[in-house]
């Protein structure tokens, strides 16, 4: 009120900076549809004892073909995902969401070769890491080795940030196993962050199980 009496300026509201997809961005809560994986159950491995997501950081992916992949993260590291053609996410598809299940440190480059050995590979076997066996879903069209796809991810932790939180290179490959209620999503990757001035980045190994979701299973 004395602002406008005495000519005062209002302070703007901040910049969101970031892509906002379906109303998710940083700082928002996204409901879920527990059914979106109970309908799958007592088949899936997938489990999560929420239906609500506390987005605290987002990432995207820009993809050679001008597609680019927006992710929402929990501080508990489930990933909520979606497809665009453009980079603001505007005309959002293929929603899917995944849970984290193993986290590694490689100790060598032995153990790395042999992980990305494993990726390019038609065929996961989940045995070691007590998962059942998932084919290949990119390139499931071939038998052959394909190696893993390669993309950086570039992640923010505030809406109104000019530059971002970090960026991440990663090796990855997608797998995806047929149910009776529905399918079944695996992805496997390696993970380098990318390195500051005079430091060393940790590299780990990532599983995460997933399932699709719809547009009616989730709201912000």
């Amino acid at each position: 009120m004395f602002k406008r009496l005495f000519g005062g300026q209002t302070t703007p509201e901040p910049t969101n900076r970031l892509a906002v997809v379906r109303n998710i961005t940083v700082g928002r809560t996204v409901s879920l549809d527990p059914l979106a994986w109970r309908r799958l159950q007592p088949e899936t491995v997938f489990n999560l004892d929420t239906d609500a997501l506390e987005i605290t950081a987002q990432g995207v992916v820009e993809l050679d073909g001008g597609q680019h992949v927006h992710r929402f993260y929990t501080d508990d590291h489930v990933m909520l995902q979606a497809m665009s053609d453009d980079a603001s996410g505007a005309e959002a598809y293929d929603f899917s969401l995944f849970i984290p299940w193993t986290s590694a440190y490689p100790p060598g480059e032995r153990e790395r070769r042999a992980w990305r050995d494993r990726l390019s590979e038609p065929v996961f076997d989940g045995t070691a890491e007590e998962l059942p066996t998932y084919p290949r879903f990119w390139f499931a069209e071939s038998d052959a080795r394909q190696p893993p796809v390669t993309l950086w991810e570039t992640i923010w932790d505030d809406r109104t940030a000019t530059v971002p939180y970090g960026r991440i290179f990663q090796t990855c490959m997608l797998y995806a196993r047929d149910l009776a209620g529905g399918r079944e999503l695996m992805m496997a990757l390696e993970m380098e962050p990318e390195k500051a001035p005079g430091k060393t980045s940790d590299i780990s190994h990532e599983i995460m199980v997933g399932i699709p979701l719809e547009v009616g299973e989730f709201n912000a």
